[in-house]
């Protein structure tokens, strides 16, 4: 019997953008690819809310199956994807520091045998992935 073990991992970045104008990145899954380079392609079921599935290809064309577990707009949504007996769940949030500036976060969990590995794997691009959401969130706004 292997042993489960679980890690976990979080990054942030800050930005100008507003909650509202993060959340709309957020919430555009088809557009996820402009911002994201580690999506080739993502569609959703339905609306985005809780329940809904997301099927996401990468570049190398793997597809990834996602469902959304929490939705609280515009603060966070959370995002589970199971591979095999591992439970990947990815939080991304958006709060105020002040007036002017919000802090986007990604925080990821993963149990499962390897969890250390893929926990690394799964969020290696992670600060690359906020630093162009900023952007495109500050671009839109004109700031």
């Amino acid at each position: 019997m292997h042993e489960t073990t679980r890690a976990h991992a979080s990054y942030h970045f800050d930005t100008t953008a507003s909650a509202i104008t993060v959340w709309d990145f957020f919430k555009s899954v088809t557009e996820w690819k402009q911002w994201n380079a580690g999506v080739h392609a993502c569609t959703i079921d339905g609306p985005f809310a809780e329940g809904a599935w997301m099927t996401m290809v990468l570049p190398d064309q793997e597809i990834i199956l996602s469902q959304l577990v929490e939705v609280v707009e515009p603060d966070f949504f959370t995002d589970e994807t199971m591979l095999g007996d591992i439970t990947v769940r990815v939080k991304h949030s958006v709060s105020r520091i002040s007036n002017e500036c919000h802090r986007i976060t990604y925080s990821i969990d993963v149990v499962g045998e390897n969890a250390e590995d893929i926990c690394a794997g799964v969020s290696a691009d992670f600060p690359e992935v906020l630093r162009a959401l900023a952007a495109q969130a500050e671009s839109r706004e004109g700031k």
